[in-house]
């Protein structure tokens, strides 16, 4: 994830987050607290819905010893003596599905998301060490990464996606066009691509409100990454498509109750700036391109302005290249070469 934005675009109705222990109501109901992430990125919001006799969840924060004592927090604090109903998660990404297991379990609730978020969540679980087998491996290093930046990534950047606790065994499927009530309140549930393959967001016309996940974030641009098992995907694409069909389905005023950052009305003008940012990255890869050919390893420094070192930020980074090179590719506009230093990328 890249900052970018220029925020005096967007109304921000909310001027600071929850601090540490608090909630903030947001609407009559709808409740947003705040865990922090031990990252560049050092925070994740959640949100909770008044549901009947209790309060349903929107995504949970990372499984460590920090986020659970937060939680305790909440749980002494303005949650006291409310219980958990349901947890919905947006997607599969352990700061937003890390605690499922351990709340569903506690509070013997249910687990609703999309069928393939769910799928990819018990994936990497059951099988933790295939991140670090061919063609995987392989993947990286054809691709300009030399052999210690691969190992830097597959040993240590990728700890990332094992901060999860074992996922609930079942879980209820959510699917674009259904609708769900928490509540009073009625909801209709959309999903999207690019970020994660099938990410739902839940949407409120009678609150003109919209619980978005990182589908679409205020000042930072969500990561959108070719992944080593799809080595020919194109997340990006599918991503300004889905920004096109945001714009089409919800209304400027709504209020995003987005997964980090601040909460933000604006919508539209949010999603042609981060249309006419990835398209700035684009362009800046063709020239670079132009100049002489490029791995997409040199090409990372191209994208962000600067080397990335932390193991952290490399995995994001480096499937973020990918993403904007595969759809140059798709468009014509870069070939595919080969060098002894890994695939290189010219011109069109």
């Amino acid at each position: 994830m890249s900052t970018h934005a220029m925020p005096q675009t967007l109304d921000f109705p909310y001027a600071a987050p929850p601090k540490p222990g608090a909630v903030v109501e947001v609407r009559p109901g709808v409740f947003w607290a705040r865990l922090a992430l031990p990252f560049r990125l050092d925070h994740i919001n959640l949100y909770l819905i008044e549901d009947g006799p209790g309060l349903a969840l929107v995504d949970t924060g990372i499984d460590n010893a920090p986020s659970r004592a937060a939680w305790e927090a909440l749980f002494d604090g303005p949650l006291k003596g409310r219980r958990l109903t349901r947890l919905i998660a947006t997607h599969f990404h352990p700061d937003h599905i890390g605690l499922a297991g351990w709340l569903c379990e506690r509070f013997d609730m249910p687990l609703a998301m999309s069928q393939t978020e769910y799928l990819l969540a018990l994936n990497i679980r059951l099988d933790p060490s295939a991140l670090k087998s061919e063609p995987y491996r392989g993947f990286y290093r054809s691709h300009g990464l030399s052999e210690e930046s691969t190992e830097i990534l597959l040993g240590h950047g990728l700890q990332y996606l094992r901060m999860v606790a074992p996922p609930p065994k079942t879980f209820q499927r959510l699917a674009a066009d259904d609708s769900v009530t928490i509540g009073g309140r009625r909801f209709e549930v959309l999903t999207s691509g690019g970020h994660s393959p099938e990410h739902v967001m839940l949407y409120s016309a009678q609150d003109n409100l919209v619980l978005a996940g990182d589908q679409i974030l205020a000042k930072i641009s969500p990561n959108v990454s070719v992944e080593a098992m799809e080595p020919d995907g194109d997340p990006l694409g599918v991503y300004l498509r889905s920004l096109e069909k945001m714009k089409a389905r919800l209304p400027e005023d709504v209020l995003v109750l987005p997964g980090h950052n601040l909460p933000f009305v604006g919508l539209h003008t949010r999603a042609d700036e981060l249309i006419a940012h990835h398209e700035a990255r684009c362009m800046a890869l063709v020239e670079a391109c132009r100049a002489s050919p490029q791995t997409a390893a040199e090409l990372v420094p191209v994208i962000f302005g600067r080397p990335i070192d932390d193991p952290h930020q490399l995995v994001f980074a480096f499937g973020e290249a990918l993403a904007h090179i595969n759809t140059m590719i798709r468009a014509g506009r870069l070939r595919v070469g080969s060098a002894e230093r890994g695939l290189a990328l010219e011109a069109a």
